[in-house]
């Protein structure tokens, strides 16, 4: 670690601190919490480097299913892991059965995330979903399944009955009716956790804190607060994403000193000016720091309609003329009048949106406006289509 101005003095206040918190802990963070009202916790805004979530996924079986499991013809591979299982109770299944049905059987994948600090006999919810054809897992029970990490270890063990919340009914005639997804489900507190996953909290002299949204401005403020609270040089800045703090090496004192931090209420950075256009939903929202250079905008819409009136043409009487039906079109063209308004230097959200309501524009006419304008060069901000 480099070495920083001040460390000593840091250490020391990094005790008193610790110490503080937990004798005063209360009244310490009560003087903490008394700060501007549109200040954000640091526990909001940022994370802890290696206090995180773990993915875990596992294979297994679900049985006890009323006739909705695998067709094993279609999936061998559940009639593979049902014998398999069988093997291991010493039952062997004769080879010249052909092909057995097993209903009520369905091969599932298991998946679920290992929260940081999650200690030998926790419990831990899983989801449950069916990787065969199984039509529904309603009413099923998942038997022992080992969950397994990145590494190839068994971190979970996994059994319990499902809770599926969609469901599917079939009549005779071969009508269906399906309601949500019945072929996934999920079992709370489900899975028992049988190993741990060292986080790194208690290693080294220093954490570092991870901005959930980078921004420099954010980050210069953290590191002002904590060097404000402990002594200059405790909080230093990586880069717009991170922050590195020096902390105690005892691991309760740590706890303590963590407390204190993630409690500290900082002013976050304004977010990039943006417009976010959502086209398939029409949803259209824009960011606090849009601004509009000098513009002017017209909207308008053509409307073309063509009607047909056909004429029966009558001869005159006594002639050798026929009756026949003659064609007449008619066009109309109509162009809806929209007045024009114009953006002055420095426009606001506000006077956007109150622009755009006077001419009644729909959120498709919005749409063209805001593209028009970042085309020209107008609009200053990132413009988005999601």
């Amino acid at each position: 670690m480099t070495t920083i101005v001040g460390a000593g003095h840091a250490r020391e206040t990094i005790g008193r601190i610790a110490g503080m918190a937990r004798s005063y802990g209360m009244a310490l963070l009560c003087l903490l919490l008394c700060l501007p009202a549109h200040a954000e916790r640091l526990k909001d805004i940022a994370t802890i480097q290696g206090v995180r979530n773990n993915q875990l996924i596992g294979y297994g079986l679900v049985v006890g299913l009323n006739g909705t499991g695998d067709q094993t013809t279609q999936t061998p591979f559940t009639l593979q892991t049902f014998n398999n299982m069988l093997a291991q109770f010493g039952i062997r299944v004769p080879p010249n059965m052909g092909n057995v049905q097993l209903k009520n059987v369905a091969a599932v994948s298991v998946h679920a995330d290992l929260p940081p600090f999650a200690k030998p006999g926790q419990a831990i919810d899983i989801t449950v979903s069916s990787i065969g054809n199984a039509k529904s897992l309603r009413g099923g029970s998942l038997l022992m399944t080992q969950l397994k990490g990145i590494d190839g270890q068994t971190y979970a063990i996994a059994q319990g009955n499902l809770v599926v919340g969609g469901f599917d009914a079939e009549g005779r005639d071969g009508s269906k009716i399906t309601v949500n997804v019945p072929s996934a489900g999920r079992i709370p507190s489900g899975a028992t956790v049988e190993r741990a996953v060292p986080s790194g909290f208690d290693q080294g002299n220093s954490l570092t804190l991870n901005l959930n949204r980078p921004d420099f401005t954010t980050a210069k403020h953290i590191v002002d607060r904590i060097n404000d609270l402990l002594g200059p040089g405790v909080a230093q800045a990586i880069d717009g994403g991170s922050v590195r703090v020096s902390a105690p090496l005892d691991p309760s004192q740590r706890v303590d000193y963590m407390s204190v931090l993630e409690n500290l209420e900082v002013k976050a950075g304004e977010a990039v000016a943006k417009v976010i256009i959502n086209s398939r939903t029409g949803t259209i929202v824009i960011g606090q720091n849009v601004r509009v250079s000098p513009a002017a905008v017209t909207h308008g819409s053509l409307t073309v309609t063509i009607t047909e009136d056909p004429i029966v043409s009558q001869p005159q009487p006594f002639s050798n003329g026929q009756t026949a039906v003659v064609p007449r079109s008619r066009v109309n063209a109509e162009q809806e009048a929209r007045p024009m308004f114009k953006f002055g230097p420095g426009t606001s959200l506000d006077d956007i949106v109150r622009a755009v309501n006077q001419v009644g524009a729909a959120p498709g006419d919005l749409m063209a406006i805001l593209e028009a304008l970042k085309q020209a060069g107008a609009l200053q901000a990132e413009l988005i289509v999601i």
